[in-house]
């Protein structure tokens, strides 16, 4: 039988694939100057790609860092919906050719998943005492934030581009 945490795992895995890949097809389907148009904030889709692979990367830092009992260094840049932290993610991993940037997307993406399917179950939901202001900090939570985030830029590009 499988255990709650073992099914909690199979379940973010499942998600962060299936929405990462969702998004991905529907931002490969747009024409070359829709994938430069800003349709969200002062965001394209080609920033939106930009910052999906930051936070992959900041995520798989997070996951390390929760393991060793550490409090994610992308804490220190904390505000309102992460502005200042997704500004620098865009600014560090943009590209303008497309199909460089889809690359880096599947590769950040990859990389995370190869790791947290390295990782026992009971690693993903375990409380390693990490707190931010009182809130317990752990690899699940972490995922299953990036997956509503990436759920919401889905329906976000389905709603400004497909007509």
């Amino acid at each position: 039988m499988i255990s709650r945490q073992q099914a909690l795992k199979d379940q973010i895995l499942h998600d962060f694939i299936e929405t990462r890949a969702q998004l991905i097809m529907a931002a490969s389907c747009l024409e070359a100057a829709e994938q430069d148009r800003v349709y969200l904030g002062s965001w394209s889709v080609k920033d939106l790609l930009a910052h999906l692979v930051g936070w992959d990367e900041a995520n798989l830092q997070a996951a390390q860092a929760v393991l060793a009992g550490r409090l994610p260094a992308f804490y220190q840049y904390r505000d309102r919906n992460w502005q200042a932290f997704n500004a620098l993610l865009v600014a560090k991993y943009r590209r303008d050719d497309f199909r460089e940037l889809l690359e880096l997307v599947r590769q950040s993406h990859q990389q995370l998943v190869d790791f947290l399917q390295a990782l026992p179950a009971e690693q993903m939901a375990n409380d390693y005492g990490v707190r931010y202001r009182g809130y317990k900090v752990i690899i699940s939570r972490l995922l299953q934030s990036e997956i509503a985030d990436e759920q919401v830029h889905l329906k976000q590009i389905q709603e400004a581009f497909v007509k």
